[in-house]
């Protein structure tokens, strides 16, 4: 191990000491007011911010199919517009050629979905005296209490006109014929015992609990992600927004380049370009990547799903392969579905289902991931993990779509930074360790 004689660096000049002037303390109340003003405009514009570096990740990767065509004397607008407008040319005529198959699998998916989730409970059911009960049990345990509650509360009896008939409604207002029919009706319910069974026993099962927990915070999750497409126009319109925007800058990257080191000091434009085309080679390669993990995913899915007899495979393969475009989170999302699914023809099926969707995502992020972003930046897994959960709860399922790769955009300039810096201290190191040997040298002459 290398020694370093710490009286051979050079010393570190003292930190000059002054108090604050009231200069400075305005100038520091500007920045904080500044600092909060555009953290409250990015807050209200936030959708916009994410859809215009959505459009500026989607054009990094038409600039480069722009510079291709230019090598054979195509203008850069006509080249940006055909490569977008055949893109999307491509992706209407494949759904066009598969919308009937989806249409039809999306409705046996919709049909199928509450089968499986019934026989989902019915098998839950039959394991509540083992651990699974016993997690089920703890899980329904916190709102037991309410549950029962709200089912006695709806299992009690209405004031009745008719003192023979138990939880009848009060009909003296009503006209005699209403008055007729709505007494058959609660003498009927009262004859029926299965809804005196229910009104009995003002109790509702575990795992019905657990489901009615599940059904409530599905929906309230979907309201809260996809909050965005409440309406069609605004969808509409970040559409057009996002493919004209990626249009434009694919046609011309450097205008906006250059307006962009407009605002940066002249001594430090240098350094910005390099970043700048860093993020951008990182960003396309990242977008190329996740494409293509999109289009394999979706096949390989399909194919393990036919050939395990999962009914809807195809649409449940249309959604892995869309999902995949989330990284980590995707995924699992996608796999939900599937292995519900799994459970319309038996519980080890849907065993078999996570199985396989778990093999697929062990494949592809130890060897296609890995191939294809090879020279690229690696992501760790729980800085990954945390922004997007991060940006999820901060703004939705748009945050959860681009925190990755606005993840990697920020590491970009961080990584660069800490190469310099390492660079410097090894050369640092190199020259206290040569006027090290220069000394010994001298002290044996």
């Amino acid at each position: 191990m290398t020694t370093i004689d710490e009286s051979l660096l050079p010393a570190s000049l003292p930190p000059k000491r002054r108090g604050w002037r009231s200069g400075d303390i305005a100038r520091a109340a500007v920045v904080v007011l500044a600092v909060w003003f555009g953290f409250r405009l990015f807050w209200s514009v936030s959708s916009l911010v994410f859809l215009v570096f959505l459009a500026t990740l989607f054009g990094l990767a038409v600039g480069r199919g722009v510079d291709y065509l230019e090598r054979y004397r195509i203008r850069r607008g006509i080249g940006s517009a055909l490569i977008v407008l055949g893109t999307l040319g491509a992706i209407g005529g494949m759904l066009a050629w598969t919308a009937p198959t989806l249409i039809e699998q999306g409705k046996e998916l919709q049909r199928e979905f509450p089968a499986a989730l019934d026989k989902l409970q019915n098998w839950i059911d039959s394991k509540r005296g083992g651990l699974l009960g016993a997690i089920i049990a703890s899980a329904t345990h916190t709102n037991g209490n309410d549950s029962g509650a709200n089912a006695a509360t709806q299992a009690a009896p209405a004031p009745s006109a008719d003192p023979q008939v138990a939880g009848a409604p009060n009909t003296a207002t009503l006209p005699p014929a209403a008055r007729a029919n709505a007494n058959r009706a609660a003498a009927a319910g009262s004859q029926n015992p299965v809804v005196q069974s229910r009104a009995d026993s003002g109790a509702v099962s575990p795992t019905e609990a657990l489901k009615r927990r599940l059904s409530d915070g599905v929906a309230g999750a979907t309201q809260y992600l996809f909050s965005f497409v409440s309406s069609t126009l605004a969808a509409l319109a970040a559409f057009f927004l996002l493919v004209f925007l990626a249009m434009y800058i694919g046609a011309e990257p450097h205008v906006y380049r250059g307006w962009l080191l407009a605002t940066v000091p002249a001594t430090s434009r240098a350094h910005v370009r390099l970043v700048l085309a860093e993020v951008a080679t990182v960003l396309r390669k990242w977008l190329v990547t996740q494409l293509i993990a999109m289009v394999v995913i979706g096949l390989v899915s399909m194919v393990v799903l036919l050939l395990l007899g999962v009914k809807a495979a195809f649409a449940l393969a249309f959604i892995a392969g869309l999902m995949e475009f989330i990284p980590t989170v995707g995924p699992i999302l996608a796999a939900v579905p599937a292995i519900a699914m799994g459970f319309v023809d038996s519980p080890e099926k849907a065993a078999v289902v996570a199985l396989a969707y778990w093999g697929i995502q062990f494949l592809e992020n130890n060897l296609l991931i890995p191939y294809l972003m090879r020279d690229g930046m690696d992501l760790p897994p729980a800085i990954t993990l945390v922004a997007q959960t991060l940006m999820t709860l901060l703004f939705g399922f748009v945050g959860l779509m681009v925190a990755v790769p606005l993840t990697a955009a920020v590491l970009v300039p961080l990584r660069m930074v800490a190469e310099r810096e390492n660079a410097r201290e090894r050369a640092m190191v190199q020259a206290a360790k040569l006027s090290a040997d220069a000394a010994e040298e001298g002290k044996d002459s």
